[in-house]
């Protein structure tokens, strides 16, 4: 009786010739229709691109240009340091976020004013710490310049702010 339980204990689920008939068409070839489907799905011309339902935005958006050209009046009057200062400091230095010395608090101000005046600017410029290059902006940098001689002079600078360039000849 072990011999006939010995047998039957390594019987597979297949046990007639149209059952493997079954078993290999549902293990070769189903796989290989799934397969053809697949690719023939990927090659389709008839779907959109991923993200883009309107083709002829997405072609615009993809050749536009890298830059932008931004004409401005070069002979503009330039701005005051106090105007530059409420328009682009005052976020910052006015509340003092981001460790930014608050307007006309001297002792924040006392080591920075020491350094100079073309530290400063530089600083200012090119950027330091929390605080964004402000160069190439919507001032200039001279106009950078006069901020700063205003925002050193209310915490005890001395500095003047510098004039407009004088125009080439």
């Amino acid at each position: 009786m072990s011999a006939q339980q010995h047998e039957e204990a390594h019987t597979g689920p297949i046990k007639t010739p149209g059952q493997v008939m079954w078993v290999s068409i549902a293990a070769f070839v189903l796989p290989v229709f799934i397969i053809i489907g697949l690719v023939f799905f990927v090659v389709a011309d008839k779907k959109p691109a991923a993200g883009a339902t309107n083709m002829e935005r997405a072609v615009t958006e993809r050749l536009q240009k890298v830059g932008t050209v931004e004409i401005r009046d070069a002979n503009r009057p330039l701005k005051s340091g106090e105007a530059v200062y409420q328009a682009q400091c005052v976020a910052c230095h006015g509340a003092g976020l981001a460790g930014a010395p608050k307007f006309g608090d001297a002792g924040a101000w006392a080591a920075r004013i020491k350094t100079g005046f073309d530290s400063l600017v530089n600083s200012a410029l090119k950027g330091k710490g929390a605080m964004a290059a402000q160069g190439g902006g919507e001032h200039n940098d001279t106009e950078i310049a006069r901020a700063v001689a205003y925002l050193a002079n209310a915490a005890g600078g001395k500095f003047t702010e510098p004039a407009a360039p004088a125009a080439a000849k």
